[in-house]
C-alpha cells in the first residue's frame, strides 16, 4: 500500500529536445524544418515519378515508393513536435500523444527494416535468377511482402506499447531526447523493466537481425553471381542497381542496431540523440537522393518528365 501511495500519476512528459540556448534553438528549427520539408518534397517526387512512369512499374520501384511513403510516415512522427519544442516555451508532449509517437516510431522503424530485407531479395531474384525473375516476383507476392513487412512492423510495436502500458511513472517526467522512445520511459518508470527490456531482446532478434541476415545472405549471393559476369557492363550495371539499398541499408541498421540492441545500462542521450537523428532524421532525407543520383534509369525518366514539364528550359 505504501508503495502505491507514493507512486504519482504522469498526465504529461517534458521533452528537452537538443539544447536550452535559444539562439541554437532558432538555428536547430531553421536546419530540421528545411530538413523536413526536403524529405517531404524529395519522397513525393519519387512516389509521383514512379506512378507516372510506366518505365518503372517493376517490383523494385515498386518497394521504392512504398519505402519513400514509409520516409514521409517515419519523419512526420518526431520532426514536427521537435520543431514545436525548439521554438516553443511548452516542451510537453501528453501521456498518450507520448505512447502514441512510441507506437508509431516502432511501427515505421521495423516496416523499414523488413521492407529492406524484401528489396534485397527482390535484388537477389532478378541478378541471381534473372529468367524467372517476373514468375517468381509477380503482383500478388509484392503486395503480399510489402503487407507481411507491415504488419511485421505494427504487430513489434503493438507489444512493445501494450507492455509500456503496465509501467506506472513518478518523480520526474522529463526525457532527455527529442522524442518519446522506450530506453526513456524505461529509466522513468517507477515499476520493474525487466519484462520490457526482455521482450526487447527476444524479439530483437527477429525483427532486427532476421531481416539483417537476410539483407547479408542475398548480397553475398548477389556478388558472387556479379563477380562471374564476362561483361564489364553487366558488372557495372548490377552494382549500381545494388549500391543506392546497400547505402540505405548501412545508413538505417548501423544506427538502428546501435540504438535498440543494448541494455538500458549503457543508456546515454547524447548518442541516442546521434544514433536518432541518423536514421529518423537523415535517412528519410537521403533515400530520395541516394535512389535517384545513383540510379541511370531513375535519372533518365527524371529528365524526360522535366522536358515534358518544362521543354524551354531544355
Amino acid at each position: 500500500m505504501m508503495e502505491n501511495a507514493n507512486k504519482t500519476s504522469v498526465s504529461n512528459f517534458i521533452l528537452l529536445g537538443f539544447t536550452p540556448v535559444q539562439e541554437l534553438c532558432l538555428a536547430l528549427f531553421l536546419v530540421f524544418l528545411a530538413i523536413f520539408l526536403i524529405t517531404l518534397l524529395g519522397n513525393s517526387v519519387i512516389i509521383a515519378v514512379i506512378r507516372l512512369s510506366s518505365q518503372l512499374h517493376t517490383p523494385m520501384y515498386f518497394f521504392l515508393s512504398i519505402l519513400s511513403a514509409i520516409d514521409i510516415c517515419f519523419i512526420t512522427v518526431t520532426v514536427p513536435n521537435m520543431l514545436k519544442i525548439l521554438i516553443s516555451e511548452s516542451k510537453t508532449i501528453s501521456y498518450s500523444g507520448c505512447l502514441a509517437q512510441v507506437y508509431f516510431f516502432i511501427s515505421f522503424a521495423g516496416t523499414e527494416c523488413f521492407l529492406l530485407a524484401v528489396m534485397a531479395y527482390d535484388r537477389y531474384v532478378a541478378i541471381c535468377s534473372p529468367l524467372q525473375y517476373t514468375l517468381v516476383m509477380n503482383s500478388k507476392l509484392c503486395h503480399y511482402l510489402v503487407i507481411g513487412s507491415f504488419l511485421g512492423g505494427f504487430l513489434k510495436s503493438l507489444l512493445h506499447t501494450l507492455l509500456l502500458l503496465r509501467l506506472s511513472f513518478c518523480h520526474s517526467n522529463i526525457i532527455n531526447h527529442f522524442f518519446c522512445d522506450l530506453t526513456g520511459l524505461y529509466k522513468l518508470s517507477c515499476s520493474d523493466t525487466s519484462l520490457n527490456e526482455l521482450m526487447i531482446f527476444i524479439e530483437g532478434p527477429f525483427t532486427l537481425i532476421v531481416p539483417f541476415v537476410i539483407i547479408v545472405l542475398s548480397y553475398c549471393r548477389i556478388i558472387i553471381t556479379i563477380l562471374k559476369m564476362s561483361s564489364s557492363e553487366s558488372r557495372h550495371k548490377a552494382f549500381s542497381t545494388c549500391s543506392s539499398h546497400l547505402t540505405v541499408v548501412t545508413l538505417l541498421y548501423g544506427s538502428t542496431i546501435i540504438i535498440n540492441v543494448r541494455p538500458s545500462s549503457s543508456y546515454s542521450p547524447k548518442k541516442d540523440k546521434v544514433a536518432a537523428v541518423i536514421y529518423s532524421v537523415l535517412t528519410p532525407m537521403l533515400n530520395p537522393f541516394i535512389y535517384s543520383l545513383r540510379n541511370n534509369e531513375m535519372k533518365g525518366v527524371l529528365r524526360t518528365l522535366w522536358t515534358k514539364v518544362y521543354p524551354e528550359r531544355l
